[in-house]
């Protein structure tokens, strides 16, 4: 079962499931799909270290792309893809996170590139979008090694994976959120130092980056409640049923 379902008595009810799990595949396509779009239409496309400010553009995408929409389906994996065997869930939802984790990197060293690289220098990690988006890796970071050493590291005795769950759950919810909201500044923040006053007469580039924003939201919301809904849990395979009863995670 999944982090999420680790009581095996509940009801499932998976009405409007099928539409709901579309709808959050759809919202979070068109924000990748989108910030690329927009980074590579309207702030110059993309480049290496010899051309900073370009460098820059694969931030968003890669932050978008790793700490949204495969962290966001990183987390819904037991939930769509519940008639398969457990064993194959724990390796696609770690598969997806470590992904997520790359991605992060790969943005984080393009943004360090773009400031350093640039003359004059840019000064790293003085806004509070840098800092929010730090301390989101960070703990997202923190949050896969701790499930690995938890669920996966040769013995650990289960009390103690029991006793982590729910951290486990809390944080992987609240960690993505602050992704969510992260990335939310730092369009806001790109918008704001690129068109300065030209921002109130809402040009192309902040329309664009305002629906990327608002399908990001949708995409979040979306994930939370295919997550958390009770009648949404995946149930145990028959082969799973007759394991002995106790905490599942996707990493255990």
């Amino acid at each position: 079962m999944d982090p999420y379902d680790h009581d095996l008595n509940v009801n499932q009810d998976l009405r409007g499931f099928t539409l709901g799990y579309g709808l959050a595949q759809l919202f979070g396509l068109a924000c990748v799909l989108m910030v690329v779009v927009w980074t590579s239409h309207y702030f110059g496309g993309f480049s290496g270290p010899s051309n900073p400010k370009t460098e820059f553009n694969y931030h968003p995408v890669f932050m978008v792309l790793g700490m949204v929409f495969l962290y966001g389906n990183g987390i819904l994996v037991y939930r769509a893809l519940r008639s398969e065997r457990k064993s194959r869930l724990k390796l696609l939802h770690g598969a997806l996170h470590a992904l997520a984790f790359l991605s992060a990197v790969v943005a984080l060293k393009t943004v360090f590139d773009s400031h350093n690289f640039a003359s004059p220098p840019i000064p790293n990690l003085y806004s509070l979008h840098s800092w929010m988006g730090l301390l989101t890796v960070i703990l997202f970071s923190a949050q896969l090694l701790c499930g690995f050493v938890a669920f996966l590291f040769p013995g650990v005795r289960q009390w103690l994976r029991a006793q982590y769950l729910p951290l486990h759950i809390y944080f992987g919810l609240a960690i993505f959120v602050l992704a969510v909201a992260s990335a939310l500044m730092g369009i806001l923040e790109k918008l704001i130092f690129t068109l300065k006053a030209n921002y109130q007469t809402l040009p192309g580039e902040a329309v664009l980056g305002h629906m990327i924003a608002l399908c990001m939201v949708c995409f979040a919301t979306m994930v939370v409640y295919l997550t958390t809904r009770t009648s949404y849990r995946r149930t145990p395979l028959p082969e799973e049923a007759t394991l002995p009863l106790q905490a599942h995670t996707p990493t255990d």
